[in-house]
């Protein structure tokens, strides 16, 4: 699923709010994205032990609204705000999932499909609205503010499906294989099989939220839980220094930015 695929689906009628504010879909885009996933369940562990599981969510929540502010407040894609407010959206996500199941008592296998009917509602409001859930759209704040809440989605669901997987017997490397396998699964079919670039994407959108998560905990956990322990603290301070490695390139290099070789795919 690279730039030229997706762009298949994007409308013929173009908006001219806004530059399109959010970045090509690269190799860059799903490494970046598996390593925000990663981070951000091993952050939200972190900062729940550090300060405890209230003080943990508010804060979780004040800078995933800073962050989403900034990321309203530029008028094209930047990529440092762009990939803050999406590492936002993984602690905070990981943290609601987390806040149902251990707070509330909610099994995975009821929270998870309750998040695919968000993710699904989201879905059908954005298309029932703009006629188009492309990415390659993003050019006015309503198209923008559907696509964080699918985001948002899409990490809380995927936050659950992982954990789901992780308790019913597969373990963290075992559910690692399962989602890098299944991630495989949206860009054969698209390759293959007919189905549209959009659904294809946003199939494997949701699938690297429990693949990268399930490979953190592998690293960071006990080796009691079948991990490698690691620790939380290391392995968040190594993804989120991956992260500004590879969002500082993108920024000097915009290799994720729509070129007009791109433009007319």
């Amino acid at each position: 699923m690279t730039t030229e695929r997706v762009l298949d689906d994007r409308p013929l009628i173009p908006v001219r709010h806004l530059a399109n504010k959010v970045p090509e879909v690269t190799a860059y885009f799903w490494i970046i994205k598996v390593l925000t996933t990663g981070m951000g369940e091993t952050a939200s562990d972190l900062l729940a032990r550090t300060l405890g599981p209230i003080p943990a969510v508010a804060l979780g929540g004040l800078a995933l609204a800073a962050s989403l502010a900034l990321q309203f407040t530029r008028r094209r894609y930047v990529a440092w705000a762009y990939w803050t407010a999406v590492v936002m959206v993984s602690v905070f996500g990981t943290m609601a999932a987390d806040v149902l199941h251990v707070g509330l008592g909610v099994p995975y296998v009821v929270s998870a499909p309750a998040f695919l009917v968000l993710l699904a509602a989201v879905f059908v409001l954005w298309y029932v609205s703009e006629r188009t859930l492309s990415i390659h759209a993003i050019r006015t704040r309503r198209r923008e503010a559907f696509y964080w809440a699918a985001v948002l989605a899409t990490f809380a669901l995927g936050t659950a499906a992982g954990d789901l997987t992780a308790a019913d017997g597969l373990g963290y490397l075992g559910s690692v294989v399962l989602f890098a396998a299944g991630i495989c699964v949206p860009a054969l079919a698209h390759r293959f099989g007919g189905i549209s670039a959009v659904t294809a994407f946003w199939a494997a959108y949701v699938i690297t939220r429990p693949l990268g998560a399930s490979l953190a905990d592998w690293m960071a956990l006990g080796r009691t839980r079948g991990a490698l322990g690691l620790g939380l603290a290391p392995v968040t301070l190594a993804w989120t220094a991956a992260i500004i490695g590879f969002v500082g390139y993108l920024a000097v290099s915009q290799r994720d930015r729509r070129t007009p070789t791109t433009a007319s795919a």
